[in-house]
């Protein structure tokens, strides 16, 4: 990778970051034909998985079926290196499902590094970023520490856990953004400078075992599932055409061996690698209590909140001393890989003690840690102060994504970087800038609870968090974003027009389903009261395509239910669609102080965002209403 950038025009958008959020938003704003730089220290580190090697999970899945049926990269990627798939929450319904991939921590990041590569108006130059440029409150591009002063129009910070990051491991703390990797203490320094407030937060990780060294006789063993299920339709359609069944992986493979590249490391879904189950006991948890003191966490050197939904094994036994054993998830870190990653075990105690912990635990007792567990702790930029396009509200063409906007987790910080990648790019390109509703996609639900509501922990996603998670579902996102898609034009033509002809069956049949009766009732009515069923209906009345069918048969079931959610989302979109004026006074309003300086702080955009931040009542958001028709009134005349 070059070191300085090549003599071509200023690139429109500067990147800064190489992690899910960076690359992400590299890749959005290059295929949207902006000229595009990416910085970032080492390119070799593009696109690691610096935690757990796994994309996914509940409500996370959500995140990288959108990022997907958008034209993102995430879920492709998990998909051409996934050593594991898993369906999460099999026995409840179908907006909580989730995927749970386990990629191989190796070759996720170098396939990454080759779709980079190889997209047009992307270039990658290895540098430390250390200050902005900006005049008249407009970015004007990047200070480096080797190249200098670099131009653009706009720039996206995707700085991770770098800005003044510390490692933790009980008494000893280092300077890093990530073990081994040097933090950016002077952009952290240079945002302050420009007004921009930040806060502070932590995180952490478990150790790593040598996976040769553990005795897995004494653990429950999770195989994957087969057949996998994917996030991509690209990894789906490429897998059909080795004609892959269940228990065939090996003759498939001796043909595709001339089909094997870093875009295609291996059939995906093949050969999948076996997780496992043990967990903490008596002992493991008085060593724990013994140590207390002597972690990085309780022995006071950790100043940040931590992530409350991934506690360390600290605060496991501390929050939940009922507990006699917590889970703790064995898992491979790649096929070529003699890593295992202890889920459940991070923490920020000293070396010694976290051997002794681990050693404590079944099938654990003779296993050889090749690093430690430890937290860091790292400045984040409060996320009020961006708007719905992830952009500065006092800054303007300086956008952030990810882990720098208080967040946690490689999927949330993936669809922060589409979103600001293609805004950033859009800006430059002179289009519209892209905003997802929180009735449209958990995309918008993230992207709004941070600009609107802030967050005083690292954030994660959940399920909970979607009020219309019944139309939000994991299994419909290509189609519910179609239209989106279609207008955004990152996803390839061909895949959106076989996408639109899908919909199109999919509303045909639901027409046909509610125009047809039998003794007074539609047949959807007769299907969803389970008096037939849509399976037993002949070929010749029901469509063929899998897809569609499943679709349907979901429609019917809940179709009360999502007529009610999509009733509600018209009536809160109502407030979506006052705007509050950029510059508009709260002074005169009759608010209560607390919601009268939410606002002013927040300057939300539409009455549906004041109605969602936190200290601001019902009856704040009636007088605020009501004060803005009174000021469309005064301006139409």
């Amino acid at each position: 990778m070059p070191r300085t950038p090549r003599s071509n025009p200023k690139p429109a958008v500067i990147v800064v970051g190489g992690g899910h959020a960076g690359y992400e938003a590299a890749l959005a704003s290059a295929r949207l034909g902006a000229r595009t730089l990416l910085i970032t220290l080492d390119a070799s580190k593009i696109g690691r998985l610096p935690c757990n090697p796994s994309i996914g999970g509940i409500a996370k899945s959500h995140l990288v079926s959108e990022i997907d049926a958008l034209g993102g990269e995430l879920g492709l990627n998990a998909d051409y290196t996934g050593i594991q798939f898993r369906t999460l929450n099999t026995r409840k319904g179908p907006a909580v499902r989730a995927n749970r991939l386990q990629c191989d921590k190796e070759r996720f990041p170098a396939r990454i590094r080759h779709v980079l590569r190889r997209t047009a108006n992307l270039e990658i130059v290895e540098d430390l970023v250390v200050g902005l440029r900006a005049k008249n409150g407009r970015i004007v591009g990047v200070r480096c520490r080797d190249c200098g002063d670099l131009d653009s129009t706009t720039v996206v910070l995707c700085a991770g856990t770098f800005l003044r990051g510390r490692v933790l491991i009980g008494r000893k703390v280092v300077h890093e953004g990530r073990m081994g990797e040097e933090a950016a203490n002077e952009l952290s320094v240079d945002l302050a400078r420009w007004g921009i407030e930040l806060g502070r937060f932590k995180t952490g990780t478990p150790p790593r075992l040598h996976k040769d060294s553990l005795d897995y006789s004494k653990m429950e063993r999770q195989p994957g599932e087969d057949p996998p299920p994917f996030f991509s339709r690209e990894a789906r359609e490429f897998r059909k055409t080795f004609h892959v069944e269940p228990c065939s992986a090996s003759a498939a493979m001796e043909t595709f061996h001339v089909e094997r590249s870093p875009l295609r490391p291996w059939i995906p879904g093949t050969n999948q690698l076996p997780c496992f189950v043990t967990h903490t006991n008596a002992r493991t948890h008085e060593i724990i209590a013994e140590n207390l003191s002597r972690s990085s966490m309780y022995g006071g050197l950790v100043e940040g909140a931590g992530v409350r939904y991934c506690p360390s094994i600290e605060d496991k036994i501390v929050k939940f001393a009922e507990r006699d054993a917590h889970h703790v998830f064995i898992e491979p870190e790649g096929r070529d890989n003699v890593r295992i990653y202890p889920n459940g075990t991070s923490n920020s105690l000293p070396e010694a003690v976290q051997e002794a912990m681990i050693h404590s635990i079944a099938g654990l007792e003779k296993a050889v840690l090749l690093r430690p567990g430890y937290a860091i702790e790292y400045d984040f930029v409060v996320p009020t102060q961006l708007s719905h396009s992830l952009e500065c509200k006092a800054v303007e063409n300086l956008f952030f994504a990810g882990q720098i906007n208080g967040t946690t987790g490689y999927e949330e910080a993936a669809a922060q970087g589409l979103v600001a990648g293609v805004n950033a790019a859009a800006k430059t390109l002179g289009l519209e800038r892209f905003v997802l509703g929180r009735d449209e996609a958990y995309v918008g639900v993230l992207i709004d609870d941070l600009v609107v509501k802030g967050t005083d922990e690292p954030y994660r996603m959940f399920t909970s968090r979607a009020e219309h998670r019944l139309t939000l579902r994991q299994d419909n996102a290509e189609f519910r974003l179609l239209g989106r898609a279609e207008a955004l034009g990152l996803k390839d033509a061909k895949t959106l027009r076989a996408l639109r002809r899908k919909v199109e069956a999919l509303s045909r049949e639901m027409d046909r389903l509610h125009r047809t009766f039998f003794d007074g009732r539609s047949l959807a009515q007769r299907l969803a009261r389970a008096e037939v069923r849509y399976a037993d209906l002949p070929l010749s009345d029901r469509v063929a395509d899998e897809e569609v069918v499943r679709q349907v048969e979901i429609e019917i079931k809940y179709e009360g239910y999502i007529r009610r959610e999509r009733e509600r989302i018209e009536t809160l979109n109502r407030r979506e669609d006052v705007t509050i004026p950029d510059g508009f006074s709260y002074d005169g309003l009759p608010l209560r102080y607390e919601s009268k300086e939410k606002l002013e702080r927040i300057r939300p955009e539409t009455l549906g965002q004041a109605s969602r931040i936190s200290g601001v009542n019902p009856s704040d958001v009636a007088i605020l209403e009501t004060f803005l028709h009174r000021w469309k009134k005064e301006g139409e005349h």
